[in-house]
């Protein structure tokens, strides 16, 4: 039987998407006072950032339970007998941890195995595509753990923040806490490193934003993906696509919305890219 894959919300895989790669997203959770919403199932991305930026209460956000995953697990083992689950980093939620306790509890014959991917958004993204193409490829379920595994270290997530406030009141600003002091008249631009938010440069504007992300990437040697993401800018990332078309090819650049639940920590006008290094 063919490797079922599973990922999170937080990986960024919607729509077409995950309907064309035929993965499973569980969903994370969003919380507004005492409104709680499923991650792009009882929210949309549109609504939130709407909430996010016109309404006083800040969101929370919350991981699937162990049951929602057992749920996918008990679902998909009348399909296979071989489940590759691929989390969002455990540094920066609880949601690998969920998904090991129902791999735990799970009394079907199927194999459950679980990968961290040490990223989140399109850097956990890119990793889960790629393990899919492995899959289609022949992998079974232990190379195709062992490739996700290694495409881990491949991957890279490099995101321009208007502002670091949202990151800070949700307690996942990481090794980017010395730059809070400092951050009146310049805009940070943080990467994703050993699974947590890590300060990389400041930049005066959103044009140096653009120069210095196009930098990083034009510099990364040869890409096997790359995708471009936007909480509530979509023409910044057209500009970006733009940009980058003409060291990647634009029909295989990925576009995305930021999901409501990275949304609550980035906050609006945030830009992520992602990108994994060929093999």
């Amino acid at each position: 039987m063919t490797v079922k894959i599973v990922t999170d919300t937080l990986s960024d895989i919607t729509g077409d998407l995950t309907k064309d790669l035929d993965v499973v997203v569980v969903p994370l959770y969003v919380r507004f006072g005492e409104e709680i919403f499923r991650d792009r199932v009882e929210i949309t991305t549109e609504e939130f950032y709407r909430r996010l930026v016109y309404e006083s209460t800040l969101p929370s956000t919350t991981q699937p339970t162990p049951h929602d995953f057992s749920e996918v697990y008990n679902k998909l083992a009348k399909e296979t007998d071989e489940i590759l689950v691929i989390t969002i980093s455990s540094k920066l939620s609880g949601t690998y941890q969920s998904a090991m306790q129902a791999k735990k509890m799970f009394q079907g014959k199927a194999q459950i195995n679980v990968v961290d991917s040490l990223s989140v958004a399109m850097g956990q993204g890119l990793i889960v595509i790629s393990t899919v193409n492995a899959v289609r490829k022949g992998a079974g379920l232990e190379e195709a753990t062992n490739f996700a595994q290694k495409a881990v270290s491949r991957s890279h997530l490099i995101a321009y923040f208007d502002t670091l406030k949202y990151l800070a009141k949700g307690g996942r600003i990481g090794k980017a806490q010395g730059l809070l002091g400092s951050m009146l008249s310049v805009k940070p631009i943080l990467m994703v490193k050993d699974g947590e938010m890590s300060p990389l440069t400041r930049v005066r504007s959103l044009n140096g934003g653009f120069d210095y992300l196009f930098s990083v990437v034009a510099n990364a040697g040869k890409l096997e993906s790359l995708a471009v993401e936007h909480a509530t800018t979509p023409g910044d990332a057209d500009k970006l696509v733009e940009r980058f078309s003409t060291i990647f090819p634009k029909e295989n650049i990925i576009r995305s919305i930021i999901s409501p639940v990275v949304g609550t920590h980035a906050g609006p006008n945030a830009l992520a890219v992602s990108y994994l290094e060929a093999e």
